[in-house]
């Protein structure tokens, strides 16, 4: 951990005192189980090679009879109302089983875009069709030059007599090329502002993206001359995306961790039963130590996820900070169990036939979404003033 990091988490560990709820355990169970049978590892590798990325039949499952999409989204649009603690357990177990679906798109960027955008309107429009899965919204911020600050964001929105067009290219848009609902972070005249637009729209061009985490698929969007709506007030859209980062940081985080515990579990039990030498593998002392240092960042992942899940649940001041905190430190545990359980198992680690490398691609991929560790650190240090 870096020592920014240690400085940081230092002077909260002895505050923290998370514990999920009885009811947030089951719900872990019950969606382990449904993932278990739904996005198994052959599964995981028919949905990957399909252009859209993921079962239709099994999207409407969750929406209908999980109920996961319409999860944290409040009651009065259409949702169950629970908060952001039971959406990063939901998230642990879809990075834990690499979930191929648009969930991370809907129901976390375009979902809480709307949440936090104080427009009504768009929230009574939008918000109903994510909670029951019919929509499939994402959020496109990110351009050609691969900024996540408020600077990274050119693209023009012009304004003739009350109607919106947008001109200019997003990239890197998670389901961009499926999502059915395209929220838009542009640039006016008064400053960065929201935008909502349908995928038929005339002057969009949406092409898929070849990416080395095949499990989440990525799109490059094309405007020229696309007609949209303004998403709560002209040049108030920083504030919202600020707050959109921060909580998919959070929840990214959330799902890093669910990945590295599957690597780790992944290897103790092949540490188990490779033979070598007349002996496990696990009873060698490199390997040890391995899994050793696996589990310490493992549960300390878990500790940085929660405890910024938990600001996410409150709303609580420290969230831009714990944010950039559990990003920067899930990301790279992550990292580092998913390329250890690669050298645990060998040669076979390294084959297209075994999943390690999937989780490793997952691992890299989810290290640089949303900003690397380096881009999260220097943030955080700027908004504790050092």
């Amino acid at each position: 951990m870096a020592r920014l990091d240690l400085w940081w988490w230092s002077r909260r560990v002895q505050r923290m005192n998370f514990a999920f709820s009885e009811e947030q355990d089951q719900l872990r169970e019950f969606v382990r189980s449904f993932l278990e049978d739904k996005s198994s590892e052959t599964s995981v590798r028919e949905q990957m090679d399909t252009e859209v990325g993921y079962d239709d039949a099994v999207w409407t499952q969750m929406a209908e009879q999980m109920g996961l999409q319409a999860l944290a989204i409040p009651e009065e649009y259409g949702g169950q109302g629970f908060g952001f603690v039971e959406q990063i357990v939901v998230l642990e177990e879809m990075g834990r089983a690499l979930l191929c679906a648009p969930y991370f798109s809907s129901c976390v960027l375009a979902a809480n875009t709307l949440l936090h955008s104080g427009d009504e309107d768009a929230k009574n429009a939008h918000l109903p069709g994510i909670a029951s899965g019919e929509t499939r919204a994402t959020l496109a911020f990110t351009e050609e030059n691969g900024r996540w600050d408020e600077g990274g964001i050119t693209m023009q929105a012009s304004n003739d007599g009350g109607s919106w067009t947008l001109d200019g290219t997003k990239m890197y848009v998670l389901d961009g090329h499926t999502a059915n609902l395209i929220l838009v972070a542009a640039r006016s005249d008064a400053g960065v502002s929201l935008f909502s637009v349908a995928a038929d729209a005339d002057g969009l061009t949406r092409t898929a993206l070849s990416t080395m985490d095949q499990t989440r698929k990525q799109a490059k969007l094309a405007f020229s001359g696309v007609a949209a709506e303004l998403i709560g007030t002209d040049g108030a859209g920083w504030d919202v995306l600020e707050t959109v980062l921060d909580l998919a940081a959070v929840a990214l985080a959330a799902e890093q961790v669910g990945g590295a515990q599957m690597c780790l579990d992944m290897s103790v039990e092949y540490a188990k039963v490779r033979v070598q030498f007349g002996r496990p593998i696990g009873s060698f002392q490199a390997i040890k130590h391995k899994c050793a240092d696996m589990l310490l960042e493992v549960e300390s992942a878990k500790s940085a996820a929660y405890y910024a899940g938990w600001c996410a649940a409150e709303m609580n001041d420290e969230l831009g900070q714990v944010a950039s905190l559990a990003k920067s430190y899930c990301s790279e545990a992550y990292f580092h169990a998913a390329a250890e359980n690669i050298q645990i198992h060998g040669g076979i680690g390294f084959t297209w036939e075994h999943p390690a490398h999937l989780y490793f691609k997952r691992a890299k991929s989810s290290e640089l979404l949303f900003g690397d560790p380096t881009y999260h650190r220097e943030l955080l240090a700027q908004r504790i003033g050092i």
